[in-house]
This record gives C-alpha cells, sequence and structure tokens, in this order.
C-alpha cells in the first residue's frame, strides 16, 4: 500500500494530537483506566481498559504511583490513535516528560512503527517524524515509600507455545503466582488451567478501541501494525505494582531481535527485542521506580529450542493456537493459510512430523502450494520476511532440512514444499545442532538462567 501522499497531505491538515487526560475508577468488580486523546478538528477517542478485581489484595489506587503509571499507559495506547494521520505534534496536557523522556518515547515510537511506515511507504526518520510537547509544568513526582516487599511472578500469556514453555518451566507457586491475559480467549484461558491455575490466579484484562478509530479505518485513514507489546509491558507492571509482585516474565525469545527487511531496522516485533527489554528496564526504574522486574525468562533460547521443548507438552497440542487470522473468529482456529501458521508448523515439524502435526493442524501444510511465496519468504528466499512473529532464517532453514533428512530417513515421498525446498536450495548442515545455544545476553537471574539451561540440556 502507498499512503505517502495521504501521509504528507494528513500532516499538512491536521498538525497536533491532544493526550487530554486520563483516570482510573474503581467499582466492586473492576478497575476502568479511560483515555481522552483528540486530533483536533477531526475528531477525539475514549479509549478504555478494564482489569477485573476478582479476589485479589489490590492496592489504593489514590496514590502517586497509580497516577503516574495510569498517565504512561495512555503514552503508548496514544500510538494506535495518533497513526490514523500522523500528525507531526503531540500535545501532552496532562503530564510531563522531560528531554530524556521525550527521546526515549519518540525512538518507541518510530521504531515501534517501523513496519507501518514501510509497508505503506511512508519516508520518515526519527529526528522529526514528530515532536513532543508537554504544556504542564515540570515537575517532581513525591513517592510514597514502598514499605513491604515485593515477591512472586506474573505470566502474561497468549495462547501460543511460548508463553506454555514459560509456564512448564519457570518454577511457579500456582498458588501466589499469576496469569495475565488481555482480552481472554476460550484458547487462552484453557492454556492457563492446563497449567494448573484457576480462575482466581488469572488476571484478565480486557482492552477496547474506541469505534471511531475503526470508522476512521475503514474510510482509508493510515493503518498498520503497533507495539502492542508495549502495552503490555506498561499494564503489566501497573498491575504488578498493584499486586506486590515482583517479576513480568515475559515469553520473548532471542529470534525475536531479527530484522523483517534486510539492511534495515524494520523489525515487526521491536517491542519483544532484547533492546527494548533493556529499554523499559532502565525507564521504568528511573521513572516509574516500582520495585518491578520485566524480563523475558525465554530470552536465551531462539524459537526452534522453545518448539522442540514444546513438543513434550503433549497435553497442549490440541489446545494452543498462535493464528491471528483465526484469531478473529468466533472460535480460535489455524487458518493454515498464513505465515504465523506456516512458521509454526514448520519449527515443529522436525520433532512431531506428520501425523502429530495433521492432528493439531488438521491437514499437511507442506502439501499447501498456494504457500510457496510465504515459504520462501520464510526461508529467506523473498523480498523481505514475513511482518508477523516468527523466526529467524537460519532456525526456519535447519527445521526444514532436518525434517527432510528425518523423512528421507524412511524412504518415503517428500511433501511438495519440502520437495521444492530440495530441488532448489543447499540442506543445511544439521550437525552443528543449534538446539544446543544458550543466548547470555539476557536479564534472568542466576537462578532463572539455571532452570532454562537444566531445561535445554538436560538428557531427553
Amino acid at each position: 500500500m502507498d499512503n505517502s501522499v495521504n501521509f504528507k497531505q494528513y500532516r499538512e491538515k491536521y498538525k497536533e494530537f491532544h493526550y487530554n487526560k486520563y483516570s482510573i475508577q474503581e467499582d466492586d468488580k473492576e478497575f476502568i483506566l479511560q483515555f481522552e486523546f483528540e486530533i483536533p478538528g477531526l475528531i477525539k477517542f475514549n479509549p478504555k481498559t478494564r482489569i477485573l478485581k476478582k479476589s485479589f489484595k489490590w492496592k489504593d489506587i489514590n496514590n502517586n504511583y497509580v497516577k503516574n503509571m495510569v498517565f504512561h499507559i495512555g503514552l503508548i495506547e496514544l500510538i494506535s490513535y495518533w497513526k490514523c494521520v500522523c500528525p507531526p505534534n503531540i500535545i501532552i496536557k496532562c503530564g510531563y516528560l522531560n528531554e530524556e523522556q521525550i527521546a526515549w518515547w519518540k525512538k518507541l515510537y518510530f521504531f515501534g512503527l517501523g513496519e507501518l511506515f514501510y509497508t505503506n511507504n511512508i519516508k520518515a526518520n526519527l529526528e522529526d517524524f514528530v515532536s513532543i510537547i508537554c504544556y504542564d509544568e515540570k515537575k517532581q513526582i513525591d513517592y510514597e515509600k514502598i514499605e513491604e516487599s515485593f515477591s512472586g511472578y506474573i505470566v502474561p500469556i497468549g495462547g501460543g507455545k511460548d508463553s506454555i514453555v514459560t509456564l512448564e518451566t519457570l518454577k511457579l507457586d500456582k498458588n501466589n503466582d499469576y496469569c495475565l491475559i488481555i482480552n481472554p480467549k476460550t484458547v487462552t484461558l484453557k492454556c492457563a488451567n492446563l497449567a494448573g491455575f484457576n480462575q482466581e490466579n488469572i488476571i484478565e484484562i480486557y482492552r477496547t478501541i474506541d469505534k471511531n478509530l475503526l470508522d476512521l479505518n475503514k474510510k482509508g485513514c493510515i493503518n498498520g501494525h503497533t507495539p502492542f507489546s508495549t502495552m503490555l509491558a506498561f499494564v503489566s507492571y501497573f498491575v504488578a505494582y498493584m499486586l506486590s509482585k515482583k517479576y513480568i516474565a515475559l515469553s520473548n525469545e532471542n529470534s525475536a531481535n531479527e530484522s523483517n527487511v534486510v539492511g534495515e531496522k524494520i523489525n515487526h516485533q521491536y517491542s519483544k527485542s532484547f533492546e527494548f527489554e533493556c529499554d523499559f528496564e532502565s525507564y521504568s526504574d528511573k521513572y516509574l521506580k516500582a520495585p518491578v522486574k520485566y524480563f523475558s525468562f525465554l530470552r536465551p533460547l531462539n524459537e526452534l529450542q522453545i518448539a522442540k521443548i514444546f513438543s513434550k507438552h503433549k497435553k497442549y497440542h490440541t489446545v494452543f493456537k498462535s493464528c491471528n487470522v483465526g484469531s478473529k473468529e468466533k472460535e480460535w482456529k489455524w487458518c493454515c493459510n498464513c505465515a504465523k501458521c506456516l512458521f509454526a508448523y514448520i519449527i515443529l515439524s522436525p520433532y512431531l512430523y506428520k501425523k502429530e502435526l495433521i492432528n493439531i493442524f488438521g491437514m499437511d501444510l507442506f502439501e499447501n502450494k498456494e504457500l510457496l511465496k510465504t515459504f520462501l519468504e520464510l526461508t529467506g528466499n523473498g523480498k523481505t520476511k514475513p511482518f508477523d512473529c516468527v523466526g529467524t532464517f537460519e532456525e526456519v532453514n535447519f527445521a526444514i532440512s532436518k525434517t527432510i533428512k528425518n523423512i528421507e530417513k524412511q524412504n518415503i515421498k517428500l511433501p511438495y514444499l519440502l520437495e521444492y525446498y530440495r530441488v532448489n536450495f543447499k540442506l543445511m548442515d544439521t550437525s552443528n545442532d543449534i538446539t544446543m545455544r544458550y543466548n547470555d545476553s539476557n536479564n534472568l537471574s542466576e537462578e532463572q538462567n539455571s532452570w532454562l539451561r537444566n531445561e535445554v540440556f538436560k538428557n531427553d
């Protein structure tokens, strides 16, 4: 899509985006976070996020920590609304950011929207794609000293194999630790249940997109990928503070660091990258100040290692889902026609092909000729890597090579996509097993590293 002309016209017509206000309210059942954004001369937005209270022991919301955190949630929420016409100025009317904070947010917005700019053919640069201006006077927030100790885990889950591996490998206390789910579905709730979490240990959060944005999207305004994982970071940090939990254990792997466009820093998974994880840790230590640590438990691993571990947890095999297309259906299914489905199929194929994979997906995706273009993109033989949460070219090619060799040992015919690969490309040397790696560039504690290493290097 080419929205470059619209981008220039919109920015000329709509010069400001206003972050007017934020609020947090509560009743017996839930907390409600609400925000007001405005594009003067066009429209206002009032998105909401609801957090169910259940029987959890929440802190009082009437303190400076809470106000500051809700303000920050609005700073990441706003990017979904700003992008529709990309005004050159973001005006913040309800809080203050210093120059260092403004630079941090500009970096996040720019690289978090890298895919959107690329797919809409928008030429932008970090320095002048937007200015952030605060109307509030400079002020120092007086935090109340946190006396109590923070302990335990919150594990955000999305229904895919990665968070399942975290749930099964991290040493969790099922009575005192929590799963966290944004916009729960049957699949995500069932995964939590299978991991041993009951309804009173699942934090349910419901985030609503303002209908006005959906209407603008239908009318052709600029649309595309936004850094959702950053929203998860700030919301889960807020919840961890409110429940006195020390760790937020994400399930982002080392593979999330790879760009989708060779030679450029355009990454669909930027807000899942190690760079963002470290940036968030630094920012939260300085400007949020709760004794909460946000990190990815699976950061030392690649996707193939995670798939290998997941392949052993058979109770989840017919439950887990990763397909974004299928998630929009009433019952979440594998669509079996997208990059996410094909990647999941490929990465599991060295361990489960073929009867078990067909039982999961309902068909042999390696026989789907319509997936050839996607197959080539996943292997690094297309123009770009698919803009989705998929692994690196090395992992994909290793998995394919391993599966082909496994099938050839059985002296049976290769399915269409694997035969195409065998004829047109060279198989990787699989004797150098990439599932025996461990990336020490991570934010795990010594104990957490020990748990994960034991799982990766244990004898099967």
